[in-house]
């Protein structure tokens, strides 16, 4: 079992910056596929981006592609998302999630074996 711990969000004006973190639990994570997912009031979850165990493939949403960078540690066991030029739709709780598998399949789907609590991103006008 991995579990993951996000930190980072918070309350930010729009144009700015946030960094958010996937502290995961276990080693293992440094084989599986990590990814970000978003999930905005009153709307349902979507994915965000997504990195191989290596971090030689990513993905993006074209929502955040140009903006977001999404990274990871496999010595500390951790991911990234560095969020910048953030807007009010940008608002969101933000998960991470993890598995093995390539990273088109966190585009297209949600059955993934671990997931975080998430973390609240608000950006302001």
């Amino acid at each position: 079992q991995v579990q993951l711990v996000e930190s980072g969000g918070g309350l930010v004006q729009a144009g700015g910056s946030l960094r958010l973190s996937c502290a995961a639990s276990r080693r293992t994570f440094s084989s599986l596929t990590m990814g970000w997912f978003r999930q905005a009031p009153g709307k349902e979850r979507e994915f965000v981006s997504a990195i191989s165990w290596s971090g030689g493939n990513t993905n993006y949403a074209d929502s955040v592609k140009g903006r977001f960078t999404i990274s990871r540690d496999n010595a500390k066991n951790t991911g990234y998302l560095q969020m910048n030029s953030l807007t009010p739709e940008d608002t969101a709780v933000y998960y991470c999630a993890a598995d093995f598998g390539d990273v088109a399949r966190f585009r297209y789907s949600y059955a993934l074996n671990y997931w975080g609590k998430g973390t609240l991103v608000t950006v302001s006008s």
